[in-house]
């Protein structure tokens, strides 16, 4: 027959041990752990004009927007993108079969998904460069 001390222990022993489970529960460290493996998606930089921008209208948009060759309307400043940027991010994001997506007739490679959501998102902060 367990007696009455040893019954006292045994109650204080799992009042401990659920007391620490509480505790940890609400520990901010855990919290950490558990936000960064939730499903959220990940926030996205900060992009620039010279660092981000540039280099994808340079591979996308050139010869025909560039000078030298370039026939069309110019985007290779910073100004001529911001002035365009409306514009641009219509026709990259058209059907591939209409006159007006660009790259004209997939010449050069097509924006990616990825990039331009980095185009909205520069133009939303306000095109830093």
């Amino acid at each position: 027959m367990i007696t009455s001390e040893r019954k006292m222990k045994n109650k204080l022993s799992l009042f401990a041990a659920l007391l620490s489970l509480i505790t940890f529960s609400f520990c901010s460290s855990s919290k950490k752990v558990s936000s960064t493996t939730s499903n959220e998606p990940a926030v996205m930089p900060s992009f620039t004009y010279e660092k981000d921008v540039a280099p994808m209208m340079l591979a996308s948009c050139s010869p025909c927007h560039f000078p030298e060759t370039g026939k069309k309307k110019l985007l290779d400043t910073y100004d001529a993108t911001v002035n365009n940027i409306d514009d641009i991010l219509i026709r990259v994001q058209l059907p591939i079969e209409n006159d007006e997506y660009m790259p004209f007739k997939s010449k050069k490679p097509a924006f990616t998904d990825r990039q331009i959501a980095v185009l909205k998102k520069w133009q939303s902060e306000k095109m830093p460069r």
